[in-house]
């Protein structure tokens, strides 16, 4: 029987004096805590339930007796999310009346309500110009007593020709009005005891609307006798971590241990409190409900006439039967509608009286993360006072760790407690990736979770026949799902990549409507020549990417296959290289107009052996008609360079003619040659014009005979 490895027994002696509650080398302070009898009631937090998205939920139990009010005291930043998830219960019969906590005004709106406002940060002189009509008294710096006037901005000599500006106050004094020089102003005092008393109010509602102290919360729970009583809430937290330890061994199984890592950041003590430990993710989110909202309302004005003078005017006495009979009948009317409106009115009054009162609205609460509706009727009863706290199997498909020891924690103190402490399945391997390092592969394992529990991700220790042998890292882990860990490079193995690119070939010819399409096969042979210098057999796994449009040929199956890569397996034997070719091709499309392609390309694709009978047969014709066009636009070119011949023999002929009397026989004799060639060329013009029309014909042929074509 083989021995046990020092570095797991070790590992399993530590988890269990956690569990036991001896390990002050990992919970801290754990088994010294202070207790500390509260004034008061005192709700103690007895579960909490963290989760791994920066929030947890906290459930205090306690018990109270008649009419009592619980006090209980958190950060300011954390009231919004109290108000937001506070749920209470009374569980014997009583009832909850009220929350209160001190209320948050806006430091700007408190200020503004004092006669002097400190809102702006406002200088010497703004203070005293909003105090105009008040008696300080001042020294400046003899002592004076007077009614400040007003304050005004000066400019003054600061030098040689420079001038700066400077403020002044103006009192009434008894002697008479005084200018004083803010410069000059030792001290001020305010004369009105009620105004210095509301500035020094108002200097320390600035002064605590920065201070970030605690709130007390105070619940008031209304009933008879003695009952319990739970609170819970939401509150931001710190994410849970978690941390592992491997240990490895050649002739036993991975020995896997887990640490979950906490931290107590409350305003309390924790006293044998059930932890649970969620990796779900809830949406969760920050309103501000703490602080006091204020709408904005728009400021109406009454509307303003213009005062005109009055004036009288002579009325038309053949109108005025008229005017009074028209004026009769708009009172009468107004009239009448008035009366309507008002039996409207009392029938609408009469209405509203005679409805039933509606029965006051109950309080309804809801809880994030349930998923499970029977396990919540259980837990809530709105009867009994308020809600019930969520229990650690209401979170859903979440999974959770339920730690089961109860955890004692002081407030800011951290902790490590075990999640896992068992024996794992495990494959131990070398992973070569060419991108990770182009010589070396590295130290990994092939890690099955053969937990029931899923394990979060985190780093690994790893413990290698009994010494330190690196770190890992692991996303998260289902229970019975595979992951690959490397943790060290191994360095008795190296491993030589190679490319092989193959010349491309063509696979396939069609012809459609004058267009030809063609597919050519690429390969490539990607190969690794592994050694192994070490002195036992190791199976080497060899990562190579995955590439668009390129497919595998061989091997067909590789060992592994992830979103972006394959994963072959090598078995390396000591001292004796293997090699891994990995095969790939794809196939690539062309498309040609054939009117485009010279007769060598074509007689190229003729000459190919993938190239089916009826294909080269259609494009032999093509050669054959190009030929021809060919042949015809060479005709009609040396027609037209006949032509051009005779224009520059004529131009010669010009020339001589303008330099000869024209009744000279040489005058006469290219008269002559001259008649010749004007026939000569008018020949050619002819012969040119057929050309042009034969090889457009031709050209028209082709393109009808490309255009009925539909080959494979």
């Amino acid at each position: 029987m083989s021995q046990v490895n020092p570095w797991r027994r070790w590992l399993r002696f530590a988890a269990l004096a956690v569990a036991a509650g001896v390990g002050p080398m990992f919970l801290a302070s754990a088994s010294s805590f202070a207790q500390e009898k509260e004034k008061g009631i005192d709700i103690p937090v007895k579960r909490v339930v963290m989760f791994s998205s920066g929030v947890a939920f906290f459930e205090h139990a306690g018990k109270v007796e008649g009419n009592a009010t619980v006090d209980m005291k958190f950060n300011v930043r954390d009231i919004n999310d109290l108000l937001k998830s506070m749920v209470l219960q009374d569980m014997g019969g009583g009832r909850i009346s009220t929350v209160s906590y001190g209320s948050k005004v806006p430091i700007d709106r408190a200020l503004s309500t004092f006669s002097i406002d400190l809102t702006r940060n406002p200088t010497l002189g703004d203070l005293l110009q909003q105090i105009r009509g008040e008696q300080i008294e001042i020294d400046a710096p003899t002592k004076i007593v007077g009614t400040i006037v007003g304050v005004e901005t000066r400019r003054v000599p600061a030098g040689k020709d420079e001038v700066v500006d400077a403020r002044f106050v103006n009192l009434l004094t008894e002697e008479g009005l005084r200018s004083v020089s803010l410069e000059n102003v030792g001290r001020i005092k305010l004369s009105n005891a009620r105004l210095d008393a509301e500035l020094r109010q108002a200097l320390l509602v600035l002064a605590t609307g920065k201070n970030s102290d605690k709130k007390t919360v105070s619940l008031t729970f209304l009933g008879a006798g003695a009952r319990d009583v739970n609170v819970g809430y939401v509150q931001e937290a710190p994410i849970w971590k978690t941390s592992y330890r491997l240990v490895l061994a050649d002739d036993e199984k991975p020995f896997l241990q887990g640490w979950a890592i906490v931290e107590n950041t409350t305003e309390s003590d924790w006293d044998n409190v059930n932890l649970t430990l969620v990796s779900g993710r809830p949406i969760s989110f920050v309103m501000d409900l703490y602080q006091p909202l204020y709408i904005d309302r728009p400021e109406v004005k009454p509307e303003l006439f213009a005062s005109l003078s009055p004036r009288t005017y002579d009325q038309d006495l053949r109108g005025a039967d008229a005017d009074f009979r028209r004026v009769a009948e708009d009172k009468a009317e107004k009239a009448k509608g008035y009366v309507e409106q008002e039996q409207l009115a009392n029938r609408r009054m009469n209405l509203a009286a005679a409805a039933p009162g509606a029965p006051p609205a109950k309080p309804e609460y809801a809880m994030a993360g349930k998923r499970d509706a029977e396990s919540l009727r259980e837990r809530m009863d709105l009867q009994r006072g308020g809600q019930s706290m969520a229990q650690a199997s209401d979170v859903g498909e979440m999974f959770r760790y339920q730690i089961a020891t109860p955890v004692k924690l002081q407030r800011s103190q951290s902790a490590m407690l075990p999640i896992v402490n068992e024996s794992v399945a495990g494959e131990k391997l070398s992973i070569y990736s060419e991108s990770q390092h182009v010589k070396h592969p590295l130290n990994g394992l092939k890690l099955k979770n053969t937990t029931e529990l899923h394990l979060m991700q985190g780093p690994i220790t790893v413990f290698d026949d009994g010494a330190y042998a690196g770190d890992a890292q692991i996303q998260d882990l289902p229970p019975g799902t595979e992951r690959l860990i490397s943790y060290a490079m191994d360095l008795d193995t190296e491993v030589a990549p190679s490319m092989k690119q193959e010349p491309q070939k063509l696979v396939s010819v069609r012809i459609n409507k004058g267009t030809m399409y063609t597919s050519h096969k690429n390969e490539r042979t990607k190969s690794f020549i592994v050694k192994n210098s070490g002195k036992k057999a190791k199976k080497v796994l060899i990562e190579y990417p995955l590439q668009q449009p390129w497919t595998l040929v061989s091997p067909k199956d590789p060992e592994e296959k992830t979103r972006d890569r394959y994963r072959f397996a090598v078995a390396a034997e000591p001292g004796k290289p293997v090699t891994l070719d990995i095969k790939e091709e794809h196939t690539s499309g062309e498309q040609i107009a054939i009117t485009n392609l010279d007769s060598n390309t074509i007689i190229f694709y003729v000459n190919s052996t993938v190239v089916s009978a009826d294909v080269k047969k259609a494009l032999q014709e093509v050669v054959a008609r190009k030929t021809a066009i060919q042949a015809a636009t060479a005709k009609r070119g040396e027609l037209e360079r006949q032509v051009a011949v005779i224009d520059q023999e004529q131009k010669r002929i010009r020339d001589n003619m303008a330099q000869l009397p024209k009744d000279s026989d040489l005058f006469r004799r290219y008269v002559t040659k001259f008649t010749q060639q004007e026939d000569s060329i008018d020949g050619l013009r002819t012969q040119i014009t057929q050309a042009l029309e034969s090889e457009q014909k031709l050209k028209r042929e082709l393109d009808a005979f490309l255009n009925g074509l539909d080959l494979k």
